[in-house]
């Protein structure tokens, strides 16, 4: 693990920093391709339709359920395997919580109605929770970040993540930014302050993956941290943080200035 003087980076045995707010080409790690059966292949009272509707939609996985929603696959990959390879790429909880579906489709190769299929869904999902749960989640280190993002733990591509909190560091909005190298080419402050902007963010907490499972960041993670730092000094919005997430660790890239 890495430990440098005046916090500029910490790992998870160390005394964590906690947040305060100020007034104011991607490692692509391809996984070996299982096979996955075929909803034909199954026998009846196991695909997940007939299944739902004789023991209830708590006995599916979340795999299943994407299957539901998307009714049929493509060409190219039958439904199961769809559901599974999107659950697989884009995380549990990424995958409800995108609105672009242009965006969803090129990154995931679906067909933009598949796309469209699951932004909806995930849209009534967070109406309704919005509406009827009072619980919010707070950010004030990057082991809350960590905890947070357990869905980015296993992912098998590294994914740019944005957490967008109010001036009471409660989560109001969160996004994958990017799927692909972390770098200056698609991380640029407009890809990462739209949203802030958008949802009256008071700051924002970058985190990324490392498929590798090597927590260490790079000479470029911790330039881009710090140019992002000076754009939202610029517009009134702060970076708190750029957490690099493992399978089993993290490490808090905190640029002081």
């Amino acid at each position: 693990m890495i430990a440098k003087t005046n916090n500029t980076i910490k790992n998870k045995n160390s005394s964590e920093r906690l947040y305060s707010l100020m007034d104011t080409d991607l490692f692509l790690d391809k996984s070996d391709r299982k096979y996955v059966l075929k909803v034909h292949d199954l026998p009846l009272e196991s695909q997940p339709r007939e299944k739902m509707v004789r023991q209830g939609p708590e006995a599916l996985s979340l795999q299943e359920l994407l299957a539901i929603i998307l009714n049929v696959g493509s060409k190219s990959e039958g439904v199961l395997e769809m559901s599974s390879r999107i659950i697989r790429e884009y995380g549990e909880k990424s995958i409800l919580s995108e609105k672009n579906t242009e965006k969803l489709s090129t990154e995931l190769n679906i067909p933009i109605m598949k796309a469209a299929q699951i932004v909806a869904c995930g849209e009534i999902g967070r109406r309704l929770y919005e509406k009827n749960d009072s619980g919010f989640v707070v950010i004030r280190s990057a082991k809350d970040v960590y905890d947070y993002l357990q869905d980015m733990h296993n992912l098998p591509k590294e994914h740019l993540r944005g957490l967008y909190l109010n001036s009471h560091n409660r989560v109001i909005h969160d996004e994958v930014i990017s799927i692909g190298t972390i770098n200056t080419n698609i991380v640029h402050p407009r890809e990462v302050f739209r949203s802030a902007i958008e949802h009256s963010a008071a700051a924002v907490v970058l985190a990324h993956n490392h498929p590798s499972n090597i927590a260490t960041p790079s000479a470029q993670d911790i330039e881009i941290t710090q140019q992002l730092i000076q754009a939202g000094k610029i517009i009134g919005i702060n970076v708190l943080d750029h957490v690099i997430i493992t399978k089993s660790t993290y490490i808090s890239i905190n640029a002081q200035y």
